[in-house]
């Protein structure tokens, strides 16, 4: 009965093996550009700035204070270049000195995606002005989020993530010792290059996999927005209506205003500046202990022609769904811990290039023995 048991063992630890192997031959290389795409991502506002003198000139230009009129202006500066009625604005404020940075969204159904754009720290002019994915770290951004194939590819990249977290399990299962856990954990340096080769594999694969196991859960989580909702269930945050008609008269800095009074302590990151009437303006803060310091979850709603807070989101009152949610963001980019995690999820990038390269050429050495090569 004992060797019945061991045979059975033996056997599902081998079906393992396969499926580790088949699902390394086969996501290896996705697993392998999300990686290093994922690195270059982690300081990509960083990078992109770097590389265009434009933006680096503008690095001297004091950043505006949340009651200056730059705010506004180059509001119309931007309204003055691109006219549609049914548009929408997105500035980030940073306050870091250097250009204004914003983004243009065209109306719902036109096929224009969004364009970057950089103002003059005064907004008097318009500095840099590019479409989303048409620059070096935009297309990364895609690359690393779709594929470059659009809603497709996101779910492309959820699934495959999923099918990369069974990579990892049962890359656990196959090499747990059933032995002596020092040999197991060994490293041969005067072993053959096959042993070698797969002595690298097994030890990046598991001084490295809980991390990896996070980056590739959260990244799924990002790139399935549905299931996370199900899963989650976070607080849905409101989508009001103005229930005035006509143009809106509410100014970026009285907006600032308003939100900070609606959610007293938080730290306004994004302004939404809508030209439809019926839609108000949505100032996003974060909040203490909210973790991710660029895309935190809190919204303050104004009504444009009025002044008027029409909704107030506080994602610390969202319940647990909502708790977890808003850490999916900053554990998956390296923002949790600060400057730190951010080079050490740079670094995991890197890894799993590492498992790829190791796995396959120790599978070839094999098949080459195995033939009598």
């Amino acid at each position: 009965m004992a060797g019945h048991h061991r045979s059975a063992a033996s056997r599902a630890r081998i079906l393992v093996r396969r499926l580790h192997l088949w699902l390394g031959l086969s996501l290896g290389l996705l697993f392998v550009v999300l990686g290093l795409t994922g690195s270059a991502l982690v300081f990509y506002t960083s990078i992109d700035a770097a590389l265009h003198p434009a933006i680096q000139a503008r690095q001297n230009d004091p950043a505006p204070a949340m009651t200056s009129p730059a705010w506004d202006r180059a509001l119309a500066t931007g309204r003055a270049r691109w006219h549609d009625a049914q548009g929408k604005w997105t500035f980030e404020v940073t306050r870091e000195s250097g250009a204004i940075q914003a983004r243009y969204y065209p109306a719902p159904g036109h096929h224009a995606d969004r364009t970057m754009v950089w103002f003059s720290g005064d907004g008097t002019h318009i500095v840099r002005a590019e479409p989303w994915g048409g620059y070096l770290m935009t297309w990364l951004y895609e690359l690393h989020m779709q594929l470059l194939a659009g809603d497709v590819g996101g779910q492309v990249v959820g699934w495959s993530g999923v099918a990369l977290l069974l990579l990892l399990i049962s890359g656990v299962v196959a090499w747990w010792p059933r032995g002596s856990w020092r040999k197991a954990l060994a490293f041969k340096r005067d072993a053959a290059p096959i042993r070698r080769l797969r002595d690298v594999h097994k030890l990046s694969a598991l001084w490295s996999m809980p991390l990896l196991f996070v980056l590739v859960a959260t990244g799924v989580l990002l790139a399935l927005p549905s299931v996370t909702q199900t899963l989650l269930h976070p607080a849905p945050i409101p989508a009001p209506k103005s229930p005035h008609g006509g143009a809106g008269r509410t100014t970026i800095v009285q907006a600032f205003r308003l939100a900070q009074h609606a959610l007293p302590g938080g730290r306004i990151v994004f302004i939404d500046m809508p030209t439809a009437p019926e839609t108000p303006i949505r100032v996003r803060l974060q909040m203490p202990g909210d973790p991710h310091p660029r895309f935190p979850g809190s919204y303050v709603f104004v009504d444009r022609p009025s002044g008027r807070v029409l909704a107030v989101h506080d994602v610390r009152r969202g319940g647990t769904g909502s708790v977890v949610a808003r850490w999916i963001r900053t554990l998956h980019d390296g923002t949790v811990g600060g400057l730190a995690t951010r080079v050490l999820a740079v670094g995991l990038g890197f890894v799993p290039a590492v498992l790829f390269a190791t796995g396959l050429l120790h599978w070839l050495r094999r098949r080459r023995a195995a033939r009598g090569g």
